[in-house]
């Protein structure tokens, strides 16, 4: 049997749980925060160079299973997420995910990193950009509905990118509660833990809601809500999954990523299909409005589109020569002969 060590062509840099624990905390998690709404911007202001497609959601009474691929035209990337609501009650991450880029030209993979930690912060990073762009001027109270595994990330992010000092946090579960309070100890904002979701709006110039439920929901009724407040709605990911009365939604200006998905998805799946929705990206290269005065009520309906993915693979990809942090996995074949495939093979049959 021939033994040959696999070529560079066939290596690929994979960065797994440990090696992206490590990344976030050399670089810092605030400041990997910043660093990723830095390059979701970047890329938001090329979003026509994009290919855009709502993501292939595969629904089962359990969950959902997605891929959401995109392109620049020269780098292609892809994620696989999962969101099963069930999960947590059985020990297991409501999402989990992985994600890869490719080089055009070639179509050869050039990162295959985990995406679970990763979808956190970019998910937190896309909420505190949008935040900044639209939440009242010097806002520094946020009432985080919903206390799971997005809460913490959440919060560092607006303290992060947008001087968050107090949040106040309610879930129905008071365990999940004490465990972002815990959580959020050290990390320089004032942490209130509230009995109600209308306690903790109290005074609150951004209010986000990330809940799991499965179901048309209404965490948030239209009396909750004042004038003059940022609401970032972030746990509609799906067909039947939403968390605020339509009156809300009638009353604020809403933001989107791509309404072909969020129309499918996001909280404006209660409204009519040509309702009108202002896409962020243009908001962020002022060809539209964001807020317009004082008392305007916000929305960014967020279910996560796959250029924000793609802009945190990137990021990952530019830090990784420098760390070391990942392994090189061999994942292409690469035969002396690219037509002689099955002559590759036979370099492993036995004597």
């Amino acid at each position: 049997m021939t033994h040959l060590p696999p070529s560079d062509k066939a290596l690929v840099p994979f960065v797994s749980v440990d090696h992206m624990m490590q990344l976030i905390h050399r670089i810092g998690v605030e400041e990997m925060l910043r660093g990723l709404a830095a390059y979701i911007e970047a890329d938001f202001k090329r979003w026509q160079l994009f290919d855009k497609t709502p993501r292939v959601a595969s629904h089962s009474a359990e969950g959902v299973i997605e891929l959401m691929p995109t392109s620049d035209g020269d780098v292609y990337g892809f994620k696989y997420v999962n969101g099963h609501p069930k999960n947590t009650a059985e020990g297991l991450q409501t999402v989990t995910a992985f994600g890869l880029l490719a080089d055009v030209a070639s179509g050869y993979p050039v990162l295959l990193s985990e995406m679970t930690l990763l979808t956190a912060m970019r998910t937190a990073a896309t909420s505190a950009l949008v935040a900044r762009t639209l939440a009242p001027k010097d806002s520094t109270v946020m009432a985080m509905i919903g206390n799971g595994a997005q809460s913490e990330f959440q919060t560092l992010a607006m303290k992060a990118i947008c001087g968050l000092k107090e949040v106040r946090l309610y879930d129905i579960d008071t365990a999940a509660t004490r465990k972002c309070a815990a959580n959020l100890a050290d990390a320089g904002v004032t942490v209130t833990s509230c009995s109600t979701a209308e306690e903790a709006i109290l005074g609150a110039q951004i209010i986000t809601t990330c809940t799991a439920d499965k179901q048309y929901a209404t965490i948030l009724t239209d009396n909750m809500i004042g004038s003059g407040v940022h609401i970032n709605a972030i746990g509609g990911d799906c067909p039947g999954k939403t968390e605020l009365a339509p009156a809300i939604l009638h009353r604020a200006e809403i933001f989107v990523e791509y309404p072909e998905q969020t129309r499918i998805e996001g909280e404006i799946q209660q409204l009519a299909e040509d309702h009108p929705v202002t896409e962020i990206w243009q908001v962020l290269n002022g060809q539209a409005a964001g807020r317009r005065s004082d008392e305007q009520i916000t929305l960014f309906d967020s279910v996560g589109f796959a250029i924000e993915d793609f802009s945190a693979l990137r990021y990952v990809r530019d830090q990784l020569q420098e760390t070391g942090l990942y392994d090189a996995l061999d994942m292409l074949a690469d035969p002396d002969d690219p037509r002689d495939l099955f002559g590759m093979l036979q370099r492993a049959r036995p004597s």
